[in-house]
C-alpha cells in the first residue's frame, strides 16, 4: 500500500510551479533494473510520481487554458508546422497511457487523492480542447494528423469512461464527439493510420453517436490480411522493422475487437486470434529489455522511448502475459525501461517538458513529424498503473527477466514461435 510519505518523497506535484526545475537538469546515472525487494509501494510510488511529472505540464496548462502560451515547441531543424499538431499530441498522448490509472476506483490514499486530482484536470482539459470558444481549442481538421492524436484520444476515453467520459458535462460531451467527428474528411495511408480510423469509429459507436463503417472496419479488414506470424502484424503490406506492432497496431486492434467482437462469428475468431498475438509480441518484447533498460534503437519513432514497449504493458494490464513470463517479471522489466529512458540526464527541460531523444536529449533521433507532443506517447509503458496496488503485479518479490536468467546461465525451455492456424 503507498503511504502518504513514500508517495510525497516521489511526487511532482509542484512541478509547473518550478520547484522541481533545478533537479531537472542535474546529471543521473543511467538507470539499472531495480535491486532485489524493489517492489510493491516502493515501484509503485516510483511510477506514479513518473506519471505525474509527465502528466502536469500537459494537464495543468490545459485546464487553464494556457497549454499554447506555455508549452515549447522542440522539432526537427527547418520544420515549420508542428505547433499546428503539437498541442493535441501531448494532450490526447498522455492521457492515453494514464488513462487506465485514472480509472481505478477512488480510495483515501495519497495516491488515490492524486489520481482524482489528475482525473479533475483531465476532464477540464478536454473543455478547454473541444470548446470553439477556448484560447485552446485544439486543432482536429487541418492536416493529417489530427487524425493520429484524435485517435489517441478515443484510446484514452475507450480506457477510462467512468473517469473521462461519464462524468462530463452533456456539453462537453457534444463538443468531444463533433471534434472526433471532424476528423472524418481525412484520408489514412494504408498502414497503421487506418486503426487511427477504426478507433475513433469504435468509440463513438461506444457512445452511441453513430459510426461509419467504412472507415470502423477498414483497418480491422487490412490488418487481419497484414498479419505476417509468430504475433507480428506488418504496417502495410510489408515488414517494418521498428515498434509499431506495440506504439500502435496490438493496442489499438485488441481493443477495437474487445468492442466489436461479439458482431459476428469471423469477427470473434479474429478477436481470439489478436488476443493470443499480443500474448506473444508480450512474450517478444520481454525479451528484448536488457537488465540495464536498454532495448535495441531500431526503425523510427524511437523518441517515444519507453513506449515501445506498449505491448509488454498491456498484456500486463489484461493479465495476459505468456507463461513463462511472470507479473513480478513484467514489472521489473518495465521498471528498467521506464527509468533508463526517462531519467536521464536532459530528458526533461527545466519546466518540465519532455525533449525529443532516447537516453537524454538527443534532437538527431527526432523524424520530421516528431515534436515536444509526439514525446508523450512514452506514458503508454504506465499501464500497469490501472492495476490496483494488491495485484501480484506490483506485490510479489522482484524476480529475474527472461534475459538475466538465460545469460546468467539458467537452464530455460526454448522460445517458441506462435503457430498460425491451418
Amino acid at each position: 500500500m503507498l503511504t502518504r510519505r513514500s508517495f510525497i518523497e516521489y511526487s511532482t506535484v509542484g512541478l509547473l510551479a518550478g520547484a522541481s526545475a533545478a533537479a531537472d537538469e542535474q546529471p543521473r546515472a543511467a538507470a539499472s533494473s531495480p535491486p532485489a525487494g524493489h517492489n510493491d509501494a516502493d515501484t509503485r510510488s516510483l511510477w506514479c510520481a513518473l506519471a505525474t511529472r509527465l502528466a502536469d505540464p500537459v494537464l495543468g496548462t490545459l485546464a487553464t487554458r494556457r497549454l499554447k502560451a506555455t508549452m515549447p515547441v522542440e522539432s526537427a531543424p527547418g520544420v515549420k508546422d508542428r505547433p499546428d499538431y503539437t498541442h493535441l499530441e501531448a494532450f490526447a498522448r498522455v492521457l492515453a497511457g494514464l488513462a487506465p490509472w485514472l480509472e481505478l476506483p477512488s480510495d483515501t490514499t495519497a495516491e488515490g487523492a492524486e489520481r482524482s486530482r489528475l482525473a479533475s484536470l483531465a476532464r477540464l482539459a478536454l473543455d478547454a480542447a473541444t470548446d470553439p470558444a477556448s484560447p485552446d481549442f485544439l486543432n482536429f481538421t487541418k492536416g493529417g494528423q489530427p487524425l493520429v492524436d484524435a485517435a489517441f484520444l478515443a484510446q484514452a476515453l475507450l480506457r477510462a469512461p467512468a473517469a473521462l467520459w461519464q462524468p462530463l458535462d452533456p456539453r462537453v460531451q457534444a463538443n468531444l464527439i463533433a471534434a472526433l467527428k471532424s476528423t472524418r474528411p481525412i484520408k489514412p495511408y494504408e498502414s497503421n493510420w487506418l486503426l487511427f480510423a477504426t478507433s475513433i469509429e469504435v468509440f463513438l459507436h461506444r457512445v452511441g453517436a453513430g459510426r461509419d463503417d467504412a472507415r470502423l472496419l477498414n483497418g480491422i479488414n487490412k490488418h487481419a490480411a497484414w498479419y505476417l506470424g509468430d504475433g507480428i502484424y506488418g504496417d502495410g503490406p510489408e515488414f517494418h522493422c521498428d515498434y509499431y506492432n506495440a506504439f500502435v497496431i496490438q493496442p489499438m486492434l485488441v481493443e477495437a475487437l474487445d468492442v466489436l467482437g461479439e458482431e459476428s462469428p469471423a469477427m470473434a475468431k479474429f478477436r481470439d486470434q489478436s488476443r493470443e498475438r499480443l500474448t506473444r509480441f508480450a512474450a517478444i518484447q520481454e525479451r528484448m529489455i536488457a537488465p540495464d533498460g536498454s532495448y535495441p534503437a531500431i526503425g523510427r519513432s524511437i523518441a517515444y522511448r519507453c513506449g515501445a514497449f506498449q505491448g509488454l504493458a498491456l498484456a500486463a494490464l489484461r493479465r495476459a502475459l505468456p507463461a513463462g513470463v511472470t507479473a513480478a517479471q513484467a514489472r521489473v522489466a518495465l521498471t528498467s525501461v521506464i527509468r533508463r529512458t526517462l531519467e536521464a540526464a536532459g530528458t526533461f527541460d527545466a519546466g518540465g517538458w519532455l525533449r525529443i531523444g532516447l537516453a537524454g536529449h538527443q534532437p538527431g533521433l527526432g523524424e520530421t513529424y516528431i515534436s515536444t507532443g509526439s514525446l508523450y506517447l512514452c506514458s503508454v509503458a504506465f499501464l500497469p498503473l490501472g492495476l490496483p496496488s494488491s495485484d501480484p503485479f506490483w506485490r510479489n518479490p522482484a524476480e529475474k527477466t527472461s534475459w538475466e536468467k538465460i545469460w546468467s546461465g539458467e537452464n530455460l525451455p526454448a522460445d517458441h514461435a506462435l503457430k498460425s492456424p491451418r
